[in-house]
């Protein structure tokens, strides 16, 4: 069990981000670092403060939720990313685990069942509500068939970048990202594409640029 926990919570509705930073704080070790109503100062704060957890919702002003987690996912590595929202809807569960989250929970779940999701999560696991278990499913039979559609969307530009030849420096001023960061992600598109060289990821690349045209 994760001792302590530095939690940001990012939900345009005021009642209920209240409630769910109440209900997180109920927990012994767990401090809720930032509360904040829209998906840009999400981010901002995120960048800041590098928390263990962002729950994030999906429909936000500013840049929105999946937006919100793409950027916090590229810039923060180790932050894991629970998505809280209403939408039970498979496009948006997908588009959230592309765009780099690790959970997804539906608003109106009990307080001790996203205590123990975000416990979960925060261990290094993911969750996903059974009733939503069947879409992944079929998107994990089609990322079988084809490892390229298992990247995130921050993946695919790393990778895009790696077809056309460039370093991790390179890429990382193109995108804006931290060398660091882009390490972390060349690493991730190589285990995900089970290749073992920037080169054999970048020839994949370009054999389904090759297909697509």
């Amino acid at each position: 069990m994760a001792e302590s926990l530095r939690i940001l919570v990012a939900d345009d509705h005021p009642l209920l981000l209240e409630g769910v930073v109440h209900s997180l704080q109920a927990e012994q070790g767990w401090h809720v670092v930032a509360q904040v109503g829209d998906g840009t100062q999400a981010v901002a704060q995120a960048r800041e403060l590098q928390p263990d957890v962002a729950l994030i919702d999906l429909s936000m002003p500013g840049i929105g939720g999946i937006e919100a987690i793409r950027q916090i996912a590229a810039a923060c590595p180790r932050t894991r990313i629970v998505v809280l929202t209403a939408s039970s809807e498979g496009d948006a569960l997908l588009a959230s685990l592309k765009a780099g989250a690790h959970g997804y929970v539906l608003k109106g779940v009990s307080a001790l069942e996203l205590r123990w999701t975000v416990r979960r999560v925060a261990e290094g696991e993911s969750y996903v509500p059974p009733a939503l278990a069947g879409h992944l499913l079929v998107e994990f039979t089609r990322a079988r068939d084809d490892p390229l559609c298992a990247l995130t969307a921050r993946e695919s530009e790393v990778l895009e970048q790696l077809a056309q030849g460039r370093t991790n420096r390179e890429i990382g001023q193109r995108l804006h990202l931290a060398e660091k960061t882009v390490k972390h992600h060349v690493t991730q598109v190589l285990t995900k594409l089970h290749v073992r060289s920037r080169t054999e990821a970048a020839l994949l690349a370009q054999r389904r640029r090759l297909q697509e045209g």
